[in-house]
């Protein structure tokens, strides 16, 4: 008799397990992606891609995929994951090449970068690739909005570049590298002539055009 007890006891627990697991893997596509929003909107952004990875891989083909793949990145965006944030753009971007929310992903992995933009004395490889989207983004879609958004990044990515070669400039003639502080000073002339540095690039140009000509006279 306490077999029999026993060994329904065990079918019970067994059968409850079997529902628990199924209560918490069997969400429609539909509640996976109420769920992402409604975390995204509260600003519990780890939450939120956690079902949008659960969504994205249990319904690869809903309708609902290609939102949860968009949301990932701007999620890890809000979190100030960068690197994992351009990564989730550009899988987007390669899986969705006419998405109509192109426009908006290379904006964003733009900002990716921009929001990294470190002060002109150190290295300029996040203000590049920036601007570098950026200008993608322009050449591509022109009169998008997110475009016209852009313009003003464009700006400040092309000023912190000049400022730093301008730097650089600087301490090439302060330490009477003059031709090396000359071709600095020319590539802000050359490539942003329109960011507020041009006239100290030009006086400094001419500075070291006649200290390089001193040298030569010695």
């Amino acid at each position: 008799m306490k077999r029999f007890v026993l060994l329904g006891l065990i079918a019970v627990f067994a059968f409850s397990g079997c529902a628990w697991f199924q209560t918490e893997e069997e969400k429609t596509a539909q509640e996976l992606i109420n769920d992402g929003m409604e975390q995204y909107n509260d600003k519990d952004y780890k939450d939120a891609i956690e079902s949008f990875e659960k969504l994205k891989d249990w319904y690869p083909f809903s309708q609902y995929a290609i939102l949860a793949e968009l949301k990932i990145g701007d999620a890890h965006y809000h979190l100030e994951e960068y690197e994992d944030a351009i990564a989730a753009y550009e899988d987007f971007e390669n899986l969705h090449p006419r998405n109509e929310a192109i426009p908006y992903v290379i904006y964003q992995t733009g900002l990716c970068y921009f929001e990294r933009i470190d002060t002109i004395d150190r290295d300029q490889n996040t203000a590049q690739k920036a601007l570098e989207t950026f200008e993608r983004l322009r050449k591509q879609f022109p009169k998008d909005p997110y475009s016209i958004k852009a313009e003003q990044n464009i700006k400040n990515c092309q000023k912190s570049l000049a400022g730093h070669d301008f730097y650089v400039g600087l301490f090439y003639y302060k330490s009477k590298h003059y031709k090396a502080a000359l071709q600095r000073f020319k590539n802000v002339l050359t490539n942003y002539p329109d960011v507020g540095v041009h006239q100290k690039a030009l006086q400094y140009i001419m500075q070291c055009e006649e200290k390089i000509k001193e040298t030569v006279v010695k």
